[in-house]
């Protein structure tokens, strides 16, 4: 199951926090590392930090964007220090880690986390299913990168020890066409008008909460973006017959 976690760091800035995370990652068995748009890598920092777990490193993905780096993916748990206005599901470490290797045996799942300074932002965050916070002490809960995935690393093994719920039979959709199913989804409310009364941006986020609770198969997305089809075709067929009626006024 550990074969097939991703550990996803987003705009990581300082190279020695990418060596670190990966010793954080082999201690727990963890290989497969992907950095997107990193500010310095490779770089000698990163590897000093590493101590050992230069392999990750050299076989360490760089990808443009979160989108690549979690093409394939079935099941994505992004890392929140703060709990802010957000629209998706948050638990423990203790909670989601054994959801995580539920799908993890048989399709690609992956960790996220984000910059050092900020952490993910709300689209990150929005590319999950689940998110998980640490618990720390409040007034200083944010923990060093290498940290934080020494910690998920952990806990991904003591779930590992314990009673992993089955697997459904039926396999989530991969990443991209769940992203594809909403960028079909905003493309179609914003042309049918729906968002004259509504915040777009918060209403997508919604949108994608209710969403990851439904764990979308391939096939149903595919009735999804059949009905977006339709509607925007009878839209565009409404509008053509009122300017047919009205050409003359």
């Amino acid at each position: 199951m550990l074969n097939n976690i991703r550990v996803v760091l987003s705009h990581t800035s300082h190279p020695g926090n990418i060596g670190a995370a990966a010793r954080a990652m082999k201690t727990m068995g963890l290989r497969h590392l992907y950095l997107v748009n990193p500010r310095h890598f490779p770089d000698p920092q990163a590897d000093a930090m590493a101590a050992g777990a230069d392999d990750l490193l050299r076989d360490a993905v760089v990808c443009g964007s979160i989108d690549e780096a979690l093409q394939g993916v079935v099941f994505t748990v992004a890392m929140t220090a703060r709990l802010r206005d957000i629209s998706i599901e948050v638990k423990s470490p203790r909670e989601a880690m054994p959801l995580l290797l539920q799908q993890a045996a048989a399709q690609p799942v992956a960790l996220l986390f984000g910059t050092e300074m900020s952490g993910l932002t709300n689209e990150e965050m929005g590319k999950a299913q689940v998110l998980v916070n640490i618990p720390a002490d409040p007034d200083f809960s944010s923990l060093n990168l290498a940290a934080a995935v020494q910690v998920m690393g952990y806990e991904l093994n003591v779930a590992a020890q314990g009673d992993i719920p089955v697997a459904p039979e039926t396999r989530p959709a991969p990443h991209e066409q769940v992203e594809g199913l909403f960028e079909h989804m905003e493309k179609t409310l914003l042309e049918i008008g729906f968002f004259t009364t509504q915040n777009p941006a918060r209403l997508m986020q919604r949108l994608r909460r209710l969403y990851a609770r439904a764990r979308l198969e391939p096939e149903e997305i595919n009735i999804l973006r059949g009905i977006l089809s339709v509607t925007t075709g009878y839209n565009a067929r409404l509008k053509k017959r009122y300017l047919e009626e009205h050409s003359d006024v």
